[in-house]
């Protein structure tokens, strides 16, 4: 399996995003395996600290590598929004293959110092890091001018850049100010939250403008929640859980092809 560093080097050559799909139970991840098989797509899984506590993060760990072996596939297991160092050295610890440490709501020179700890501990595992400096759907958009600064002296492999979305689905991409921070980071992988309800020709324009990750997981869960409905209505008189959840996961395999199909990213293992 190629590296994960490999692919972003190819996704922001190439102008298309690693997508990043979260889970917490095994139906949803069962719908992104199978997405990422059929269109050979590299993908990174996403657990949240909520998620991961939910999972357990060695079941995570070992649930991934399970699919990752048994099919071949490109897949990269991410702490999603890790909030302390300590918890990203957990999920680093417990082998998870990248960790994104959100320190938005630390003061700039202490979040600073801390994702420096955090790259440093990790880099030592050769683990890569995801940073963020003003929150995703806070009134503050990402400063260019910080964001240079702030991956200089942090060393963070990726950013997650405010631009206008918010978790949720709700805001718009400010595409211009897109263009102002690539302008400033150069060839650093961008990265794209709160993309669920953006429209398919912005998530296009802001691939070509820079962004080469995109995280969606209100659309899954959103599919899930439509599928249980609709398998609970057609079968109503169902107990036998795997033969409702088939509609789960057939609901939220479409949403997974369907992002990575506009992100671009099929057909690229």
């Amino acid at each position: 399996m190629s590296s994960l560093e490999y692919y972003f080097e190819r996704a922001v050559k190439e102008r298309w995003a690693i997508p990043q799909f979260n889970f917490s139970n095994l139906e949803t991840l069962k719908a992104i395996i199978e997405a990422a098989k059929d269109l050979r797509s590299p993908v990174i899984i996403g657990t949240s600290e909520g998620e991961s506590r939910f999972l357990g993060m060695e079941q995570a760990v070992s649930l991934v590598r399970n699919f990752r072996d048994q099919f071949n596939l490109s897949l990269f297991l991410n702490l999603d929004h890790g909030k302390s160092f300590d918890y990203c050295k957990l999920a680093v610890d417990k082998g998870y293959d990248t960790c994104h440490f959100d320190g938005s709501g630390q003061e700039f020179n202490e979040n600073i110092a801390i994702t420096k700890k955090v790259v440093k501990y990790a880099k030592s595992k050769k683990i890569p890091v995801e940073g963020e400096i003003e929150g995703i759907g806070s009134d503050i958009l990402t400063d260019p001018d910080k964001a240079a600064f702030f991956c200089r002296e942090t060393g963070v492999e990726r950013l997650a850049i405010n631009i206008g979305t918010s978790h949720g689905g709700e805001g718009q991409i400010q595409l211009s100010h897109l263009a102002k921070i690539k302008e400033k980071v150069g060839s650093l992988p961008l990265v794209l939250h709160g993309a669920s309800g953006v429209s398919d020709e912005e998530v296009k324009r802001a691939i070509e403008s820079g962004i080469a990750k995109i995280n969606v997981n209100t659309a899954l869960r959103k599919a899930f929640k439509d599928g249980l409905k609709e398998a609970f209505l057609e079968k109503e008189e169902e107990i036998v859980p795997y033969k409702y959840m088939s509609k789960v996961v057939e609901r939220i395999k479409g949403v997974v092809e369907e992002k990575i199909k506009l992100f671009g990213s099929f057909d690229r293992m």
